[in-house]
């Protein structure tokens, strides 16, 4: 044991650290950090438990040599790795979609979005907040979400198309309890009412408070897929919140909810001027290639522009002589 101390104490004294180790070291603690961190808000910690179990269990069957089970347990764990991407698929999923949701890599590769799907005019949020707060007045549940960067076409084939110009009168009726289209959530899209009655996924981080309900899970359910917007009326209480990258802002005011909808309104303006970097940088270039060939066209042009000056300057002589002659003919014929 002293041996093995001292040996430890030799090796980490011959270790040389370099600027490239510390790198590693930070990149591994940060992926470790947050994959510990998914794995305990869904569903994978309980199955990783699982796992840890059947793992122990082999290692008991080989350290016990039991023959029989330990040739069960190496041909299972030949095609464990294959079971492992079928069950952890959603999970996976899920991750790959925050992953390629981050505002560097869309800033990176992604397109600009278009103005018509974000909400862009204060009428809009006007009308929003209005109907929010006259529905939770009367305790009517509801539930609105807002497109923005990611379609949201899976979602609006569940629900009953509408089409029509949003307005609180409209989002009122829509959630109105006994009428055909309050069960469900409505999906807008370009300051338009797209549908409503749709379905939406609900969430599976076990942090979630266990006072929500269906209609806020699903609220919390959709932002943590996609980059929308979610407002939420409690049938209960008459609280209104709203969903935003998997985080419920819970019982907001009128002007709390104007005031979160109009930041995303400008995060969404400022997205919409520009396109991504690398098309920024493709269009900088075209614009400076146009740029070259437009300072080379003056010269031309004012070539150009010499030799028709020296053309009309030798056509003026040959003009005023005709006009002479023609004088002299006129003369001529009044004589």
């Amino acid at each position: 044991m002293p041996e093995l101390f001292s040996n430890l104490i030799q090796y980490f004294r011959t270790m040389q650290i370099t600027p490239k180790n510390i790198i590693e070291i930070v990149v591994l603690a940060f992926l470790i950090y947050h994959l510990l961190r998914w794995v305990k808000n869904t569903r994978t910690w309980f199955l990783l438990k699982g796992i840890g179990l059947l793992l122990l269990f082999v290692f008991l069957v080989n350290v016990l040599e039991l023959n029989v089970l330990t040739y069960i347990a190496r041909e299972t764990l030949s095609v464990l790795l294959i079971a492992l991407l079928v069950i952890f698929a959603p999970e996976l999923r899920q991750a790959l979609e925050q992953i390629g949701q981050n505002n560097f890599f869309s800033r990176l590769f992604g397109t600009a979005r278009l103005r018509s799907n974000a909400l862009h005019t204060k009428e809009i949020t006007g009308e929003l907040v209005k109907a929010s707060f006259a529905m939770g007045k009367h305790r009517t549940g509801a539930l609105i979400v807002i497109e923005r960067e990611i379609r949201l076409d899976e979602y609006v084939k569940t629900g009953i198309p509408v089409d029509g110009v949003v307005s609180s009168a409209l989002l009122i009726n829509i959630f109105e309890k006994n009428t055909p289209l309050h069960d469900g959530a409505v999906i807008m899209r370009g300051g338009r009412v797209v549908a409503a009655t749709c379905y939406l996924p609900l969430s599976t981080n076990m942090e979630i408070n266990k006072s929500y309900g269906t209609r806020h899970r699903a609220a919390i359910g959709i932002s943590e897929v996609t980059d929308s917007l979610t407002i939420v009326v409690s049938e209960e209480t008459g609280a209104v919140s709203l969903a935003v990258g998997g985080v419920l802002k819970h019982a907001l005011t009128a002007e709390q909810l104007r005031h979160e909808l109009e930041i995303m309104e400008e995060k969404d303006e400022k997205d919409t001027e520009g396109t991504s970097l690398i098309g920024r940088l493709i269009a900088a270039g075209r614009n400076g290639i146009k740029g070259t060939q437009t300072e080379k066209q003056p010269p031309e042009r004012g070539r150009k522009r010499g030799r028709n000056r020296r053309k009309n300057a030798a056509s003026a002589p040959k003009q005023e002589k005709t006009a002479a002659e023609s004088g002299k003919e006129a003369d001529g014929d009044e004589i």
